[in-house]
């Protein structure tokens, strides 16, 4: 009855994964033409560069070959090695029998964060709040440490498998993020309840499935590899963006990810391609500021946490790397549609908990105008694109006008 709304819209966005990765020409594809082109995904590039190996050393040639397998094992056989030495001494397996929960969620939030441009906050966040019943403090304080750990494995991986990133995003967005996370951390938390954090939690992440739908409507709109005519208002931008998304990192442990790659998409219109490695990048960085600032300066964080992240360690640095190799071979319409899903059942598990009317409005009010948000920027995106150049898949900057 009260849940029939919410069952239905979910169910809807299950079929959708079918129906619109179907869309599209109408031409008739047989099930293993379907299969090859939206999960055995092969980039162009990786086809060009095999007339680059003839000039390489025999080790040269095993790396570039071997390149992407390799930024996945190098992280993950470190990391892993450094955690069992640690684990063995201090007796982190005995913990496993009561702390199973975090480690088993992280299976999937670690191949999340790097597949896509959500961190492992947003599968970690929901859970332990709707579904362990833990406060939004542990919550965040878990999502930004898993992810300093996880992520910075992946941005190991993207770095080592040269992956192409908007650096002035990241540069730009971190720095804004560090007073956003400060100010959050301080003067934006301590005034919002439980349930309050629960439903903005909830309301935003379901705002950039809203962005992405928008993205992803238009299936031939011009991309670029960088953010075009680089200048000081577009600078500005990315700092207010990375400010506004530290604000969402200090009570949700994640933000400046959707918030990043919702910009330089919709405004920016860079390819979903290069956006999704850079705001990897930048969550990570953002995840180790916070991470840093909860442990040594605040000094608050409970020892529930502390033992899930013991336990939860090995897999997010090894499964979140492992996340950017795999999507590396999906269409990025198969990313997108996990996206959705997933933020669907966040708000299936919101309403599962009864929240009051007042909660409800307020959500489908963030709802409404994040809707109303990103079709500005969408449109403002396009107006912002040269009237008569055709973009190219690495673009030179020019300078602009302020």
């Amino acid at each position: 009855m009260f849940y029939d709304g919410p069952v239905l819209l979910f169910e809807q966005l299950l079929f959708c994964l079918y129906t619109c990765m179907q869309s599209g020409p109408r031409q008739q594809r047989s099930p293993k033409e379907w299969f090859r082109k939206y999960f055995c995904h092969v980039e162009e590039d990786d086809n060009d560069n095999q007339s680059l190996l003839e000039n390489l050393t025999p080790e040269e040639q095993f790396v570039e070959r071997h390149r992407k397998l390799i930024s996945f094992a190098i992280p993950v056989t470190t990391g892993l090695f450094l955690w069992l030495c640690t684990a063995y001494n201090y007796d982190y397996f005995s913990l496993y029998a009561t702390h199973w929960q975090m480690p088993l969620t992280m299976v999937f939030g670690a191949l999340i964060a790097g597949m896509t441009s959500e961190g492992g906050g947003a599968i970690a966040f929901p859970v332990m709040t709707f579904v362990l019943h833990m406060t939004p403090k542990d919550g965040r304080d878990f999502s930004i440490t898993i992810q300093g750990f996880g992520m910075s494995s992946a941005l190991f991986a993207i770095i080592f498998m040269r992956l192409n990133v908007e650096w002035r995003a990241i540069g730009l967005g971190v720095l804004g993020s560090i007073p956003g996370q400060l100010f959050g951390l301080y003067y934006v938390d301590p005034n919002f309840t439980a349930p309050e954090k629960k439903m903005l939690f909830v309301s935003i992440w379901s705002s950039f499935a809203l962005s992405l739908w928008i993205l992803n409507r238009e299936k031939k709109r011009p991309t670029y590899s960088q953010i075009q005519n680089f200048c000081f208002w577009k600078a500005m931008v990315l700092l207010a963006t990375g400010f506004v998304g530290g604000v969402f990192t200090a009570f949700a442990g994640s933000g400046v990810d959707i918030c990043i790659f919702s910009v330089i998409t919709l405004l920016f219109s860079v390819s979903e391609k290069n956006a999704t490695p850079t705001t990897v990048v930048a969550m990570a960085l953002s995840s180790q500021f916070c991470m840093y600032w909860r442990y040594v300066i605040m000094g608050d964080v409970s020892q529930i946490v502390v033992d899930y992240i013991k336990v939860s360690i090995p897999v997010g640095m090894g499964l979140a790397p492992f996340g950017a190799y795999v999507a590396s071979f999906l269409h990025r319409q198969v990313l997108a549609h996990f996206v959705y899903i997933l933020e669907a059942a966040a708000m299936f598990g919101f309403l599962l908990t009864g929240p009051p009317l007042h909660l409800m409005m307020t959500s489908s009010t963030i709802l409404f105008c994040g809707f109303l948000f990103f079709s500005f920027l969408c449109k403002k995106g396009k107006d912002l694109l040269p009237p008569s150049e055709e973009p190219e898949k690495t673009a030179l900057d020019v300078k602009c006008p302020l």
